[in-house]
């Protein structure tokens, strides 16, 4: 009986012979030569059975960022019963002009791992893989720790798909203040971290202008509509968003006394500037910054401006009410 083929190493062998082919290779030359279904063949495997394993693949692959690419009938290109298969090598590649040292890789790998596999987005995989397929010398720093980045938010992945794939979409958001959230219709446009919060910036299509809006406030799903926007609208989108939360950022800012040697101190530290009174921290929205402070408890006090200070204390407040009679 012929040795099972892991489905990593077939996935691997069936990347290797698409890449090596100008003209593609069809789906029977694939199941009949790659390695791994071959073998599947030769023990009575059943073709529908083959060839669901190879679509299973290529869709896998696909979502990995490898570029396979259908070329189906010339003259009728929807016939797909003889299609092709194939990676065109130029998008596989780096361009040739490009060249990284051992240490450049080695940095390169790391931000790449830093990204959980359900938060990278297809761009960020595919350039992922350009660089290992560059191959990584036997003599590159090691790195022994590498931090991973998730997201909490149910609604980043839908709404990196709405980005990749230029697709408007709805959802709701409830403003602090407000008693039930309203529906807004954005073309997304970026996705960015900001204060330690995940954004969305797009094109609100209600108010007709440019929008920011912080991902923990969308209640519900985000709902993908039929209707596109130009792809060309995404160009410098992250750093026009960056450019003006940092300019709203610039306009406000807190004076806080904090403990030394907490985790606040720690943390808003890396933020803050030296004032008369404690220091100063910049900041976009008064009540992310209250749930933030907040948290810290005893270990920070609001002395400027009023607004934060009573909202950080109202946000106290309903934590001890929240726990009043817990300890009879």
């Amino acid at each position: 009986m012929a040795a099972r083929i892991p489905p990593e190493e077939r996935q691997t062998n069936l990347v290797v012979a698409l890449m090596a082919t100008e003209i593609g290779l069809t789906k029977q030359q694939i199941l009949d030569s790659v390695s791994g279904y071959r073998q599947r063949a030769e023990t009575g495997t059943r073709t529908d059975a083959l060839e669901k394993m190879f679509e299973r693949d290529k869709d896998e692959l696909r979502t990995l960022g490898v570029p396979i690419e259908t070329i189906g009938d010339s003259s009728d290109p929807n016939d797909l019963r003889e299609a092709r298969y194939r990676i065109p090598k130029a998008e596989y590649d780096l361009p040739e002009d490009i060249s990284f040292s051992a240490a450049e890789l080695a940095v390169l790998q790391l931000a790449g791992s830093v990204w959980s596999a359900e938060s990278a987005s297809a761009d960020a995989q595919a350039g992922v893989r350009k660089i290992r397929a560059l191959g990584i010398d036997g003599d590159e720093p090691i790195i022994g720790f590498a931090p991973r980045i998730t997201t909490r938010e149910s609604s980043f992945a839908p709404l990196q798909t709405a980005i990749e794939e230029c697709r408007i979409v709805t959802f709701e958001y409830l403003k602090p203040g407000e008693s039930a959230p309203r529906t807004r219709t954005v073309a997304p446009l970026a996705l960015l971290d900001f204060e330690a919060r995940w954004h969305v910036y797009g094109i609100d299509q209600n108010a007709d202008g440019e929008r920011t809006f912080l991902l923990s406030r969308i209640v519900g799903e985000v709902s993908s509509t039929r209707k596109s926007f130009d792809p060309s609208l995404r160009d410098g989108a992250g750093e026009r968003a960056l450019a003006g939360l940092e300019e709203v950022a610039a306009r406000h800012s807190a004076l806080l006394e904090i403990t030394p040697g907490t985790e606040a101190a720690l943390r808003l530290g890396r933020r803050a500037t030296p004032a008369t009174q404690g220091f100063s921290i910049p900041y976009v929205d008064v009540h992310i910054l209250a749930d933030e402070l907040a948290s810290y408890g005893p270990e920070v006090r609001v002395v400027d401006p009023p607004q934060l200070r009573d909202a950080v204390i109202e946000r106290l407040t309903a934590i001890v009410a929240a726990h009043a009679g817990e300890g009879e």
